[in-house]
């Protein structure tokens, strides 16, 4: 991009073609706005993701309108921000009514953490929208069943990943991971991550991706519990219906029904929840 005016129109194109099928969620990949440290050069890695997070700003700010403006509900995929000089990974959720939530990546993974000095956010949150209750998890925070479980326990129905990854084996930890998170816990889960190369940009000049849908894995999903999924590294819009009422159906009808079967006698207390919502 030659500057945050192309990446806000790239990103604008994208979600007027989401609105026109009418849908209620429009899912940007983790650090989608990476192209805008091309716009520096001679950075050091900590300069140029700190140079990033100086946008991050005006694009919540942008794509909040935008939310309003096309009627539909945006998961900013993930951009840096800085808080009282610390940076962290978060993820933003722009409701089509104008109002704005966060979730903080949890999980920070050891190349955020030697090349950005990136932290990690404390709280995991559950969502009420006017399409369903979500959940968001960042990349590497798909990894780990308990957060999944967290927002289970507060009956999520869709579970949002934005992802950045550079090698297959890294999308195939995102992707396996999110299929369980889904079939575990009884919910959707929609994956979004970048395709292409960034030459001039250090620490995200190689990409790797193939979005996608999941659903629980019983008769009242598709046979392979992927609703749709992408063409690997091709950059397209994949659209997908989910009914969740069928989440209900499963919960109480499903060939097992995982959440009803836990051994909370057992395992209970293995972990302590701390849930916030919103």
């Amino acid at each position: 991009v030659l500057s945050v005016e192309d990446l806000l129109d790239q990103a604008e194109f994208f979600v007027d073609s989401l609105s026109k099928y009418q849908a209620d969620f429009a899912l940007f990949p983790e650090f989608f706005n990476a192209p805008l440290m091309g716009l520096k050069r001679e950075q050091n890695s900590v300069e140029a993701i700190r140079f990033l997070a100086s946008f991050s700003e005006q694009i919540k700010t942008h794509f909040s309108t935008l939310a309003v403006t096309y009627n539909i509900n945006i998961i900013a995929g993930s951009m840096p921000v800085l808080e009282d000089g610390q940076l962290y990974n978060v993820a933003y959720l722009l409701h089509r009514d104008g109002s704005i939530d966060q979730q903080y990546k949890i999980h920070i993974t050891p190349h955020e953490k030697r090349d950005w000095v990136i932290d990690g956010g404390n709280h995991v949150q559950v969502f009420t929208t006017d399409a369903g209750r979500v959940g968001i998890l960042i990349c590497y925070d798909s990894e780990f069943p308990e957060l999944g479980r967290m927002l289970a326990e507060q009956g999520v129905h869709i579970i949002f990943v934005p992802f950045w990854t550079d090698t297959k084996n890294g999308y195939q930890r995102v992707r396996l991971c999110s299929q369980a998170r889904a079939i575990e816990n009884e919910c959707y889960v929609a994956i979004g991550g970048s395709v292409g190369n960034l030459p001039r940009v250090d620490n995200v000049d190689i990409q790797y991706a193939q979005s996608a849908v999941f659903s629980p894995s019983d008769v009242f999903f598709p046979h392979d519990a992927t609703i749709t999924e992408a063409s690997p590294n091709t950059e397209m819009i994949i659209f997908a219906d989910v009914d969740l009422d069928k989440l209900k159906q499963l919960n109480t009808e499903g060939s097992v029904t995982n959440l009803r079967h836990r051994r909370m006698d057992l395992y209970g207390g293995f972990t302590h929840t701390k849930i916030h919502q919103s």
